[in-house]
């Protein structure tokens, strides 16, 4: 193990672990094998989410005259993100607002030293360079989820200009009032001292909102409401939720920043939500239809999956099988709110699976999470339980207001300036042709080569 030098760097943490102060982060920082090995796993499964997973998921789910695209969307999505937060995401997200020199430090990692360390509480740290990279996945696959909402109809160009613009003006806003802490000055968010383990709000109930603003901005599918537009290939989409399932356990498990008894809650967390999650949609699409549905099966556990990602280290087990349950229940009955009641082609469901389902949960863990019902969040002093839950859900309720309205606002915006550099919408004649012709003059399956 190489004898790492602790830098005096501000301590940022995710909820949930232990605020460590300036006069901590200088103070001699222990580095465990065990905790690098287990986030450099975390980090490889966040990816595998990502690529391939949700580019299977999606690619199975749009129309065979698209997969191509989609899958091509995801994999450069995930490429452009992971290179900008590298430059300025992360800077920009962990650091104080407007301490210009605390930024300029961390634009392309220029002034952070290959033996920086990053606190992760009670004397731990790993090294910075993982942290960025663990978080550099998060973002991506934020960004990544919103393609959903507007598959089919979105040209690559396009596509690529408004991501960029929306990570600089909604995830990383977002992120950094949620997720940054430090001696000097914690996020708004955070120092309201809402709860998101691994997400809820940050990629969620972000990536649901932006999906349904795109959906309703770019306009709908020829054929929407009149024609199925079903999903070209199931057994694709049952491979990315596979993929989606096992990789989320770096999500979840990975947000404890090392190997210890907190990762070992959420990674318990993760499967028995998502497995109640998949269990109620297929019941309910059985009582509803008459049938269960492999594509019901699979929205049902990533519907769990996303309810439990902002509670996954701070409740009990019987509290995310609850809330995996609850979150595919709204979900199921949110796709039809969409599409039927309000006319919108959210072409992928992001916003009834990431969006309902991570308010769910958002909200959710402002009453699971408190000891007196199993979680690991102590009762503030001189509060009882009635007022803390109360008071709880309020942070979360108000937080995730917040999330919105800033999502919203940065998804109108980007896609303003994405369709005025690019022409984002297709045109009918190239919308019947499908994006693999328009965009990238290939196909899927050349079943007739030889």
């Amino acid at each position: 193990m190489p004898n790492f030098k602790p830098v005096i760097l501000p301590a940022l943490l995710m909820p949930g672990l232990v605020n460590a102060s300036a006069d901590a982060a200088a103070s001699t920082l222990t580095v465990d094998a065990a905790d690098i090995a287990w986030m450099l796993i975390a980090t490889v499964l966040v990816f595998l989410m990502c690529i391939p997973g949700l580019a299977l998921f999606y690619t199975g789910l749009v129309r065979l005259k698209n997969a191509i695209a989609m899958q091509m969307q995801v994999l450069v999505c995930f490429a452009l993100v992971l290179l900008a937060w590298v430059v300025a995401g992360y800077a920009l997200t962990f650091s104080d607002f407007l301490n210009f020199s605390e930024i300029g430090s961390k634009l392309l990692m220029l002034g952070v030293p290959v033996d920086t360390l990053f606190p992760v509480g009670e004397g731990r740290a790993i090294p910075t360079y993982l942290h960025v990279l663990f978080q550099g996945a998060f973002a991506a696959i934020t960004c990544a989820i919103v393609l959903g909402a507007m598959a089919e109809r979105a040209r690559f160009a396009g596509v690529m200009v408004f991501i960029l613009i929306w990570l600089f003006f909604s995830y990383v806003p977002i992120a950094h009032m949620v997720w940054h802490h430090s001696a000097g000055q914690d996020g708004l968010l955070a120092g309201w001292k809402v709860l998101d383990y691994a997400g809820g709000l940050v990629v969620h109930v972000n990536a649901g909102v932006a999906g349904l603003c795109a959906a309703y901005m770019i306009d709908k599918r020829a054929g929407f409401g009149r024609s199925p537009l079903a999903p070209h290939s199931l057994s694709t989409v049952l491979t990315g939720t596979a993929l989606l399932w096992i990789g989320w356990t770096g999500f979840n498990a990975g947000s404890a920043l090392g190997a210890n008894s907190l990762a070992a809650l959420a990674f318990m967390n993760t499967f028995v939500a998502s497995s109640a999650g998949c269990l109620v949609w297929v019941m309910v699409d059985k009582l509803r239809y008459g049938k269960s549905t492999a594509l019901g099966a699979a929205s049902g556990a990533l519907a769990g999956l996303v309810g439990i990602t902002p509670a996954a280290g701070y409740v009990a087990p019987w509290a995310a099988l609850v809330m995996g349950g609850l979150a595919a229940f709204f979900s199921f009955y949110a796709i039809g709110m969409v599409k039927r009641r309000w006319g919108i082609d959210d072409a992928l469901d992001v916003f009834a699976i990431h969006g309902v389902s991570g308010l769910v949960g958002s909200l959710l863990v402002g009453v699971f999470a408190f000891t007196a019902l199993g979680g690991n969040q102590s009762l503030p002093p001189d509060l009882g339980l009635t007022q803390a839950l109360l008071g709880q859900v309020g942070v979360q309720a108000l937080s995730t207001l917040v999330a919105m309205v800033v999502s919203a606002l940065a998804t109108f915006f980007a896609l303003f300036c994405a369709d005025i550099l690019t022409n984002l919408r297709l045109s009918d004649d190239e919308e019947a042709a499908g994006l693999d012709s328009v965009d990238h003059d290939e196909t899927a399956y050349n079943f007739l080569n030889e």
